[in-house]
């Protein structure tokens, strides 16, 4: 197992030690809470400066679903890689969690450029390296997108 062990809150720079992703697809800007092995809870600002709303919509901007969907899976990632339960990968690699499964996702509200989204994730189960999340995507305390997700680690 690793162990991370950063301070609240968990800024960008720290996250990207975290995470593969980049620019213009990290999704997580901030974690704001952490109950190792049990719950995180990440913030994503939503600006109008996201490459996404050029077509998403001409002159209606909303962040599109699956978006929201990757930066719960994002937060779920982070979870994991905050608490330690990373399996320890071969010599010269390093860890990899990917999206395997989405399940019960629902979108209750739109997602527009102002919105802060607070990415609350719960790990229900992680079994021979493959976590199964709780996550919902809040924008001022009222549910915009809840989802099951299901993750699978693999050394790279």
């Amino acid at each position: 197992m690793t162990e991370t062990v950063l301070s609240l809150p968990v800024d960008v720079n720290a996250i990207q030690g975290l995470l593969p992703h980049r620019y213009p697809f990290l999704l997580v800007d901030r974690v704001i809470a952490l109950e190792p092995g049990r719950s995180i809870t990440a913030i994503k600002n939503v600006t109008v400066n996201e490459p996404y709303f050029q077509g998403h919509f001409p002159g209606h901007p909303v962040m599109p679903g699956v978006l929201i969907i990757e930066a719960l899976a994002q937060a779920s990632g982070l979870l994991v890689q905050l608490s330690g339960d990373t399996p320890e990968p071969t010599l010269g690699s390093r860890m990899l969690f990917y999206l395997v499964k989405v399940d019960k996702a629902r979108f209750n509200r739109i997602v527009v450029p102002g919105d802060q989204l607070q990415l609350k994730v719960t790990l229900k189960r992680m079994l021979r390296g493959m976590g199964l999340f709780e996550a919902e995507a809040l924008v001022e305390g009222t549910v915009a997108a809840s989802c099951e997700i299901m993750c699978a680690g693999r050394a790279e």
